[in-house]
């Protein structure tokens, strides 16, 4: 099991700009208008949480959209009212991949429209990504 499912057993994420895979794989991510981000560096979830285990954020959903057999995408709150996060997940809950923002707020709503799902925070903050792979998206 990789660092960011167990910390999804838990209900937790990284306190962090990034996008996380359940294979392991963490990327940075900076936030770009209008409806996107741009993917950085990798970086090495084990080592930063070996650092400092304290470096995270409960995580809360408020709101979510059936994909069917697909899955689901939720989307809500960290522990301050300045976090959101997004996420895909499979029928039986488990983490595809998770998108955490320090500074957008709580995500309350999403979209879907075929295979591209857009997220809107209570700040007003759009983010579109490809459901299946979110880099494949990024602007």
């Amino acid at each position: 099991m990789t660092a960011i499912e167990r910390l999804w057993e838990e209900w937790t994420l990284p306190i962090r700009d990034a996008l996380h895979y359940a294979d392991g794989r963490s990327y940075a991510l900076t936030p770009a208008a209008p409806t996107g981000f741009t993917v950085l560096a990798p970086f090495d979830l084990d080592a930063t949480l070996e650092d400092d285990p304290s470096w995270v954020s409960s995580v809360d959903g408020l709101t979510v959209a059936d994909l069917g057999e697909r899955g689901l995408l939720w989307a809500g709150e960290g522990s301050y009212g300045s976090e959101g996060f997004l996420a895909r997940l499979t029928t039986g809950h488990a983490l595809l991949w998770a998108v955490f923002f320090a500074e957008s707020n709580p995500f309350d709503r999403i979209r879907v429209s075929e295979n591209v799902a857009t997220f809107r925070s209570t700040l007003g903050i759009e983010i579109a990504v490809d459901i299946d792979d979110p880099r494949r998206w990024e602007r």
